[in-house]
């Protein structure tokens, strides 16, 4: 299961807005054919109810259950946003925007918070130079 492709993945040297970044993390995921448009108003109700913030500096915004009709197939967009996002109070650098037909956002949420869960491996992340250096730090994402 592929689920990113280099052309997912971002680094922007400035920040963003957390609306911002939900608008670019939906463009990837539209342009990847894996959502429809309309993906972005199930993320922004998901983040009214409860952020999706995760700790060392991550956020993985995705639609509610109820929005499972906005997507197409499952993906992932990687944006590291170096002049961070604050993220409802939280500094966020990495936002990955997740989309997951059925239940296979779990699994590939499982994936991300492994990948994230040693900060040698969230150092390794920050210190990617370019954006096909970072997708190749995170494609084993796309193992299964």
């Amino acid at each position: 299961m592929s689920v990113l492709t280099p052309e997912q993945v971002r680094i922007h040297p400035g920040g963003a807005s957390r609306d911002e970044a939900l608008q670019e993390a939906t463009d990837i995921l539209v342009a990847a054919g894996a959502v429809t448009p309309a993906y972005v108003d199930a993320m922004r109700q998901r983040e009214e109810t409860v952020s999706t913030f995760m700790g060392n500096g991550l956020a993985i915004p995705h639609g509610t259950n109820d929005a499972k009709d906005t997507i197409l197939a499952s993906a992932l967009s990687v944006v590291r946003y170096d002049g961070g996002v604050d993220w409802a109070g939280d500094p966020a650098t990495f936002v990955i925007g997740i989309a997951g037909v059925g239940d296979e956002h779990l699994e590939i949420l499982s994936r991300i918070a492994i990948l994230f869960s040693e900060e040698d491996d969230v150092a390794r992340l920050s210190a990617a130079q370019t954006s096909e250096e970072l997708y190749a730090l995170l494609s084993e994402v796309n193992e299964g």
